[in-house]
């Protein structure tokens, strides 16, 4: 029997938009999503330039518990005349990127969706919301937690002075607390491309699992502001438990992988 190609399959209108737009169409269409963003990272630079001194207030609370804990009096200080407004036009900056970046991702979004499938739109959109509520969830762990016991170590080894926290000091500790948490959550991610374009599987990061918490606790070691076990634990717990997170989202891009597969193998002999 003579083989019989298998139809393309139809796109549907929205999904055969980008097919249809010339190249100048998606110049305009990128510069349309170029200018949004800028609008959205520009209002949210002026919000976040207004509410700077009340965000600034709000991370500094940790180390004010922590000298108040320490029996120490709770002010940070400055060491130049202009630091308090260097300060504040830093977490201003940063706040405004953090208020924008989910209206320019939604940008990005409007972009590249007319120009996916249906299946890929749904992967798209689940990897932004994911990685959003994995960093979100790192920040708010190294706000909470990881934070005060660093503080609350760094300050039990006073010894014969008397601490002045820098207010500039104190926020680059803690904006490389919070965001490299905020990046370590996104290991599941990682492990979700690798596994993707088939780096690794399920069964390959569960028999390496111990060279897996060796590694964890080398990265903890070097990235712990600290030197107590007790911190450095803290920091591992959550790699750890991110980790078998991966292999079990790795052990789901494998199954659908297979899944289909089999419908393509399936379509394919129906069609002979």
């Amino acid at each position: 029997m003579p083989h019989t190609p298998e139809p393309a399959r139809s796109r549907g209108p929205e999904e055969d938009l980008a097919s249809r737009m010339s190249f100048l169409e998606h110049l305009v269409e990128l510069r349309k999503r170029l200018l949004h963003s800028l609008a959205y990272i520009g209002v949210g630079l002026v919000v976040g330039l207004t509410v700077s001194d009340r965000a600034f207030g709000f991370l500094a609370e940790p180390m004010l518990k922590a000298l108040r804990n320490a029996h120490v009096t709770d002010r940070l200080v400055y060491t130049s005349p202009i630091g308090p407004i260097t300060l504040y036009i830093t977490v201003g900056l940063y706040l405004g990127l953090v208020l924008a970046l989910p209206f320019v991702l939604y940008q990005v979004w409007l972009f590249v969706a007319p120009g996916l499938y249906r299946h890929e739109r749904s992967a798209v959109a689940w990897f932004i919301g994911s990685a959003m509520v994995l960093f979100l969830c790192g920040t708010a762990f190294g706000y909470y937690i990881m934070l005060p016991t660093s503080l609350k170590f760094l300050l039990s080894i006073q010894g014969p002075f008397t601490p002045m926290i820098s207010i500039n000091e104190y926020f680059d500790l803690s904006l490389i607390i919070l965001i490299g948490l905020g990046l370590v959550f996104q290991l599941p991610i990682l492990i979700f491309f690798l596994s993707l374009f088939g780096v690794v599987t399920p069964k390959f990061l569960w028999v390496n699992v111990r060279y897996a918490i060796l590694i964890i606790a080398v990265v903890a070691a070097v990235v712990t502001p600290t030197t107590d076990a007790l911190t450095m634990l803290i920091f591992m717990a959550p790699m750890i438990v991110l980790y078998f997170v991966g292999i079990g989202v790795s052990a789901l891009v494998v199954r659908n992988k297979k899944n289909r597969s089999k419908e393509e193998l399936a379509r394919a002999a129906a069609s002979q």
